[in-house]
């Protein structure tokens, strides 16, 4: 991985994707996104402060765990311009998104075991499978993936 030296307090596109190992077609998208910034030189090619080497270490943790990009960039807005994302920061944001995905555990455990279910039938009859036909009271009136509008007696 190439070193930068101190005295560089920016980088090129291509320097910050070699050290933070994300693409730099990832980067452009998450500068358009709004999570990361840089300046642009008087040729135009972008500079990024070093500070987002950290920036976009944190942009990666959270997409790894699911955290959906919207939620990071109001995350990353909590933090000042020009500084590095600490230890502290992580542990306070991540903290807050603990129970989202608790609930996202609980829910996928819930789609696992009814996948299991449904496979052990091998039927997917959508007046009984729990994947294809989840909760559907209108399924114990008719069968069927649609719901008909019911005409009122006489017409």
């Amino acid at each position: 991985m190439p070193q930068i030296p101190e005295k560089i307090h920016e980088l090129t596109v291509g320097q910050l994707s070699a050290r933070s190992g994300a693409a730099v077609s990832a980067l452009h998208f998450y500068e358009a996104k709004g999570l990361i910034s840089s300046r642009r030189t008087s040729g135009n090619q972008r500079r990024f402060s070093r500070d987002t080497l950290r920036r976009v270490a944190f942009i990666r943790a959270a997409q790894r765990v699911g955290i959906p990009l919207a939620t990071i960039r109001s995350a990353l807005a909590e933090l000042p311009e020009e500084r590095t994302p600490t230890r502290e920061d992580w542990a306070r944001l991540s903290q807050a998104w603990r129970s989202e995905l608790d609930e996202r555990i609980t829910q996928l455990n819930r789609l696992r075991d009814h996948l299991t279910d449904c496979i052990g039938c091998g039927c997917l009859s959508l007046d009984t499978c729990v994947l294809s036909n989840p909760d559907d009271a209108f399924g114990e009136r008719r069968a069927g993936s649609r719901l008909m509008t019911e005409r009122p007696p006489g017409k």
